[in-house]
């Protein structure tokens, strides 16, 4: 089986899905805001519910930031609806998104069968921006589940990194050296690398490392 999918920095593409909320097509009913798309392997199963428990509780989070959640598995709009049924009645946790009832083509377009791990989705992740750019992408295998303020943190990470024309370092914002600053893009010619330990004397490893607070 051919398993390709669209890279990190691609436009997202153009796709018509049946969800739980009706028929939507992305990225253009997106526009102008950041998404979450994520797959899950099935419909009432542990680890998925635990996972669509814990992105609903943080799906205001993610609206603060003009970002939306989009689920999809291989599952019928029926089952996706009645699961969300009982996720409501016996964990008391109304689901705030849409989620994809797909037939196969959508994952197979966003790579998200593997077949060594079976005919279902892996649990993967796509960020896509304001413009429908494809700015992260996560696969986790079926066994694990996702951790999702690691998925809020890179939303913010890459908002944070576009609006200031900054890096973001390591576990961001409580980074073991800079803790919540941010890094300045390295130097790109000689004259710059010599007035960089000048223009950050406090705040500079080296003139290749050098971090600012916003």
């Amino acid at each position: 089986m051919e398993n390709t999918f669209p890279l990190i920095g691609d436009k997202f593409p153009e796709m018509e899905v049946t969800t739980t909320w009706g028929v939507k097509h992305l990225p253009g009913d997106f526009e102008g805001k950041w998404f979450v798309l994520f797959s899950h392997p099935a419909d009432f199963t542990p680890v998925c519910t635990t996972e669509f428990y814990s992105f609903s509780k943080k799906a205001s989070e993610f609206k603060a930031l003009n970002c939306e959640l989009i689920g999809l598995s291989i599952d019928q709009v029926f089952s996706h609806i009645k699961w969300a049924e009982w996720i409501k009645d016996n964990l008391d946790e109304e689901i705030k998104f849409p989620f994809i009832a797909d037939h196969g083509n959508v994952a197979k377009k966003l790579g998200m069968i593997h077949p060594s791990k079976g005919s279902s989705t892996v649990r993967a992740v796509f960020i896509v921006d304001d413009k429908g750019i494809i700015r992260i992408i996560l696969y986790y295998p079926q066994e694990i589940g996702r951790n999702m303020d690691e998925i809020l943190r890179c939303v913010k990470a890459l908002q944070t990194a576009d609006a200031n024309g900054v890096a973001i370092p390591a576990n961001w914002p409580e980074n073991e050296l800079i803790q919540d600053q941010v890094i300045v893009p390295p130097a790109k010619d000689v004259e710059t690398a010599k007035k960089r330990l000048e223009e950050y004397k406090d705040s500079c490893y080296d003139w290749w490392l050098c971090y600012k607070k916003l």
